[in-house]
Formats: structure tokens, sequence, C-alpha cells
């Protein structure tokens, strides 16, 4: 038995009280630092993780390279991991927590059942899939048509703004990981930036001018 406080400040959306009983009765609460692997790619997953507080970064990995897919928020949840509970079916990608973060974990056993019966769930489906799809859309279109500085450069300004500090914590190799190219590439292009007057590089800090 869960406390409903914990869990539904972020997930305010579940508006059935039967639903949120099925929860509290149903659901645990697991916490992950930084770092930790909450879903391996290849695996059968067995909970849906709805992340209550921190993120959860999901990528793939191809020949020593990661490609990243997207982050999960509070109050979201990851739509390979839900694709893999529906089908039973292995995951296609990796999810790790990018910060100290707790999920509510679903038995996956209750996903169906709950679209069916409630109304807020299948909303939450309905709308996770359309979120996720859009933003690998995005990602797609960004690969194919924007050159890699300028992805470079939009990923900085956006982490600056979410953040609302000029300077940014990443190495190169991350930086590479996030937009799913080499550290060779990146640092030759932060380089150039900081040539131009962009940017000043410290060290595993990129500090945008």
């Amino acid at each position: 038995m869960i406390t409903e406080n914990k869990i539904f400040e972020n997930l305010n959306f579940i508006t059935e009280s039967t639903l949120r009983k099925e929860i509290t009765d149903n659901c645990k609460i697991l916490s992950f630092e930084k770092g930790d692997t909450i879903v391996r790619e290849g695996q059968y997953v067995k909970i849906l993780p709805v992340v209550l507080t921190g993120a959860i970064r999901v990528f793939q990995t191809k020949e020593d390279r990661e490609i990243l897919l997207y982050y999960v928020m509070p109050g979201e949840t990851c739509m390979m991991s839900l694709s893999a509970c529906f089908f039973n079916n292995q995951s296609p990608s990796k999810a790790v927590a990018a910060s100290p973060t707790e999920i509510l974990a679903v038995p996956a056993r209750l996903i169906t059942t709950w679209q069916t019966k409630y109304a807020s769930w299948n909303n939450f489906v309905i709308r996770t899939f359309k979120s996720r799809y859009d933003e690998l859309l995005d990602t797609f279109e960004s690969v194919v048509f924007e050159h890699i500085d300028q992805r470079v450069m939009e990923y900085l300004q956006d982490r600056r703004d979410k953040q609302e500090k000029s300077r940014i914590k990443i190495s190169h190799q991350q930086l590479a990981n996030e937009l799913g190219t080499t550290r060779v590439v990146i640092s030759r292009i932060l380089k150039q930036f900081e040539l131009s007057g962009k940017l000043v590089l410290h060290r595993a800090e990129i500090e945008l001018l």
C-alpha cells in the first residue's frame, strides 16, 4: 500500500477514485540514482515506469554509439516501454535515470485493462504515443535536414534556456551521445564556436556567450 499524495501530485490527470485505489493497491514506488538502468535494451518489460520525480533518458545503442530518443519527465511515461508492455515484446531501447529519480512501477498486466476501464488512463496512453511520435519526428527532421553544427548550437541553447544558466555541465562525449555523433566531431565544432566567440570551453562545462 502506498500513499496517494506521493503519486498524484504529478499524476493529477487521474481523476477516477477507483483507479486511484487500484494504483495504490497494485503499484510500487521505486527510486534510482543518476546513471542507474531502469530498462535494458532487449529485456521483456514487466512494469511500466511513470516518472514521479527526476527524469529518464531513453536511447538506443549502435556500434558503440548512442542515439538519444527522448527524455521522460514527471507525469510522463516511456513510449518504448509502453509498446513493449502492450505486445510483450523486448524493449528496443535503454532507459537510464538522468538524475535521482522516483517512478511509479505499474504492472504490465494492468495497462490494457485500465485502458478499457478508465478514460483518464486511456487519454494518458494516447497522449504518450502522440507526444513521443511528434518528438521522434522532430528528431528525425533535425538529423536529416540540419547540419550537425546547427544541431549542437540548438541543443546547447535549449539546455541553457531550460536551466536558466549560461554554463552547461556536459562533457564532449556526453554531448556526442545526446546528438548521435562522435566526440571528435563535437570537439571540432565546439572549438570552431569558441574561436568565433559564441562560447567558452571549460573543463566538463560549456559557457554560452
